[in-house]
Order: structure tokens, then C-alpha cells, then sequence
């Protein structure tokens, strides 16, 4: 694991938040992505081969360049590709298996190491992500399944969450965020939580549940992941909590059928608020474009809640995805941390793929 090595490389990304844009997105050997741009061309039609092309080269050049596992980049492919399997075929076995090499390193490396840094925020993506492929390819829990959630709740806090950075938003800038995707991990490896679990990992579980119960979430962003998390862990929030959450979503639902995920949190909200300047100096500050992160995880979060595809927003929606996609495969989404990379193109991309297809639009 080169944690080092890619928590150096996103700090230094950060000091070019007003630098021309890269010329590649990702580039490694014969995997050049060319840079991810608001002016993009829009697909003429929507291409579904185009969007997984992305998704697996972009993956794996971000494993052979930087090689750690990401939230944005190899983290969100194998969270979010294996539900993918019966429209896409199989997600790439070589990145489960540069997961489970990580997690070894992981599990090598002193406990001291995880109190600051990236390496948490990693193990918890390596175990989401094996837990959707033993879901969705395998459909059977593994052992390295198991031993990952297991290494994750050793690494839980005594509030029941995890350490998280507090400046890379979304992913990396709450420890809200990390822990919905730690219970959902748990939630869906096939027959864990009804496995026979040692007491101290069912108190661990039990913390992380009362945690994301309790816990006011930080802005809107959270609460919708929060209702995500729900529709897999149904005692994180009532009935009528989790009708007030879907109702927060319509709300924020633009008159062109999308969502922007500079809506869902005021800029000092993000993490420590070190990324409100740059936020505030957009030129679209006061009335933020739809784009397919937010968009994609709306339609998907409202699906899973119950929210049926033919309700007429949802149409809206899905009429904004298919005419929103560009030449390269992906949907647009303007980075919260820098104009440089916009790395967030890659869950939104992922997400607008998961979308459509839990509206039969694949």
C-alpha cells in the first residue's frame, strides 16, 4: 500500500485549484483518459459500452499509477460495478484481487498508522467492495470478505464511526459518510450479520448502528446517504424519518429533473469548510447545474427507499440522465475540491449506470 504516496499526490493536487485543466484524467501505459471537462461534448445517444469502458480502464489506471485503493476512482468501482453484473458481465477479478493484496498490507501495518491519513478510510472501501462482489458475482460470502469487516469494526472508534480526513468532499470529509458505508458493507455480505459474530465485533456493530441513529448529520448530503444506508440496516431511522429524508431529496430536485450535490450542503459544511472559498467563487455559486453524481445517487437512494419508476419525477430524472451523458461515456460533475482532475466524474458515472438500471433503462 503506498498510502504515503496517494495522500502526497491528493494534498499536492490541492494546490492547483486554479491551474488549466490536466490534459489526462488518468494515465497509465496504454490507459490515457482524457481530462474530464464542462464543455465536453453530450453523447448523442446514450452509450452504455462507453460508460463501462470508462469505469474499467479508469480503475484500472488509477491501481497501476497510484496503486492504493481510492474512494473516488478503485473504491467506488468495486462498491458500485459488481451490482452492474447481470447487465455489464463480470467486473474486472484483477481488482479484487489488487483489494485483497491491500488488505494484507493493511492488515501488516501497525494500528498506530491508522489514527491519521487515508489507510482507514481504504480498509473501509476494501470490505464494501468485496462484500458487493461476493453479493452480486459470487453470491456467496468469501473469507477475505469476512476478514475485512472484521479488520474494519477492530479499527472502529469508541463512538462507533471511523477516523476520516476532514477536507476531500464528498468522500473524505466525513466520518458520517465513512461510517454509512461501513454498515452497509456489513448489511451486504451475503449471511454476515446472521452469522455466528464474536460479542465484541455484535458491540461494534451495535455502536455504528446508534452512531448513524443518533448522530445529527452534518448537511443534506448525509441524511440522503443516511436513508441509503436505511434500505439496507431498516433500524437506522424510523418510518417517519425516513419520509422526511425522501421528501429532503424531492426537494432538492431541479426544474430540469437533476440534482447538484452543491445543494445538499452549504460550503463551509463540506468537512472543515476549507474548500468555502473555491465553492463560493463559482461562477454558478447561487443556482448550481444538475450533474450526474448527485443526480444518479438521487435515483438511486429513492429507488432503493421505494420510490417506484414510473412516479413522474423519477421519469424526469431518467429523461436528464440519457440526454446528459457526454461523447466519452461520462456525466459531468465539477469537482468540490479542485478544477483540475474532477475525479468525481467517476462515481458519476457509476451512479447514473446504477440508476437507469434500477428503472429498467439499461
Amino acid at each position: 500500500m503506498k498510502n504515503s504516496l496517494c495522500l502526497f499526490l491528493l494534498v499536492a493536487a490541492g494546490t492547483f485549484c486554479h491551474a488549466a485543466p490536466a490534459k489526462l484524467q488518468y494515465s497509465h501505459g496504454d490507459l490515457q483518459i482524457p481530462a474530464a471537462t464542462a464543455n465536453e461534448p453530450f453523447a448523442k445517444a446514450l452509450s452504455v459500452e462507453k460508460a463501462s469502458a470508462y469505469l474499467d480502464n479508469a480503475a484500472q489506471a488509477w491501481a497501476g499509477q497510484r496503486d492504493c485503493v481510492s474512494c473516488h476512482t478503485t473504491g467506488a468501482y468495486l462498491r458500485y460495478r459488481p451490482a452492474l453484473t447481470a447487465r455489464l458481465g463480470k467486473p474486472d477479478a484483477k481488482m479484487r484481487d489488487f483489494f485483497i493484496r491491500e488488505l494484507r498490507e493493511l492488515q501488516a501495518t501497525p494500528r498506530s498508522r491508522f489514527d491519521s491519513g487515508t489507510r482507514t478510510a481504504q480498509a473501509v472501501y476494501i470490505a464494501a467492495g468485496l462484500a458487493e462482489w461476493d453479493r452480486h458475482v459470487t453470491r456467496k460470502r468469501s473469507r477475505e470478505t469476512d476478514e475485512a469487516l472484521q479488520f474494519i469494526f477492530e479499527l472502529q472508534q469508541e463512538n462507533g464511526s471511523w477516523q476520516s480526513l476532514d477536507c476531500w468532499p464528498p468522500y473524505e470529509s466525513s466520518a458520517y459518510q465513512e461510517a454509512t458505508v461501513a454498515i452497509m458493507a456489513a448489511a451486504t455480505a451475503p449471511g454476515w450479520l446472521s452469522s455466528d459474530l464474536e460479542p465484541a465485533i455484535r458491540l461494534r456493530l451495535k455502536r455504528t448502528n446508534d452512531y448513524l441513529a443518533n448522530t445529527p448529520p452534518p448537511h443534506d448530503y448525509a441524511r440522503a446517504l443516511k436513508l441509503w444506508a436505511s434500505t439496507r440496516a431498516s433500524s437506522l431511522s424510523q418510518p417517519e424519518e425516513r419520509a422526511r429524508l425522501i421528501d429532503m431529496i424531492w426537494n432538492h430536485q431541479n426544474d430540469d429533473g437533476g440534482w447538484s450535490i452543491r445543494a445538499f450542503a452549504k460550503p463551509e459544511e463540506w468537512g472543515r469548510g476549507n474548500r468555502a472559498e473555491k465553492l463560493r467563487s463559482e461562477p454558478e455559486f447561487g443556482s448550481p447545474p444538475s450533474d450526474g453524481h448527485m443526480t444518479g445517487l438521487a435515483v438511486l437512494i429513492l429507488r432503493d427507499a421505494g420510490i417506484p419508476a414510473d412516479d413522474s419525477r423519477i421519469r424526469k430524472a431518467v429523461k436528464w440522465l440519457k440526454s446528459n451523458q457526454r461523447e466519452s461515456g461520462r456525466w459531468w460533475t465539477r469537482s468540490l475540491n479542485t478544477d483540475k482532475f474532477h475525479f468525481i466524474t467517476y462515481s458519476g458515472t457509476a451512479y447514473p449506470l446504477l440508476a437507469l438500471m434500477k428503472c429498467d433503462e439499461l
